[in-house]
């Protein structure tokens, strides 16, 4: 994500607070495996350094068995660093099912298989050594609603287990492959 460049010099015009971070540069040759050097970019110059603020911050709906991503975004020079929390519970990373990514601005809390006790609410905290803010973020559960071939096109029922569901994935069929036909 962000700057890619073959040279040896990455020049980054213009740059703004939200591509502070951490670049990584990659040296390879045929001779041996590449080498990789990891830097932080700072932007003080024009940015003096400054508490986080969260920008954004996704909820989401899922029905239970599928997969469900909350988000939560921050500004913050040096970068935030996010922590998760449900029913004031700090998430530990590597919990059954779930996973956090931390990028710099950037926090994700992945639910592989969202079951009922998944739902409700959570708190994304970013935070740096001048400061941290927090947002709440919902995970809420929607029903799923499938095509249900008897019922012919446009009909749409609400069901919660799978055989409706593989149905509905079933009568979809015929209409991709058309569509797969139509593009040759």
């Amino acid at each position: 994500v962000g700057f890619v460049s073959e040279d040896e010099y990455l020049e980054i015009q213009g740059i703004t607070r939200e591509q502070s971070g951490d670049y990584e540069c990659s040296a390879s040759n045929d001779v041996a495996a590449p080498v990789v050097r990891r830097v932080k970019v700072t932007c003080s110059h024009h940015h003096p350094p400054y508490p986080p603020y969260i920008s954004e911050a996704k909820g989401t709906g899922v029905p239970v068995g599928q997969k469900g991503t909350l988000q939560c975004e921050a500004s913050a020079v040096p970068s935030a660093e996010f922590q998760w929390y449900k029913d004031d519970k700090r998430l530990i990373e590597g919990k059954k099912g779930v996973k956090v990514e931390n990028r710099p601005f950037l926090s994700k809390l992945i639910f592989f298989n969202v079951s009922e006790h998944d739902y409700g609410n959570y708190t994304c905290v970013a935070s740096n050594k001048l400061g941290h803010t927090n947002a709440s973020i919902m995970l809420f559960e929607v029903k799923t609603t499938a095509l249900t071939p008897w019922k012919g096109p446009g009909a749409v029922s609400e069901v919660s287990n799978g055989t409706s569901r593989r149905a509905g994935c079933i009568w979809l069929l015929p209409l991709l492959v058309l569509h797969l036909l139509l593009k040759f």
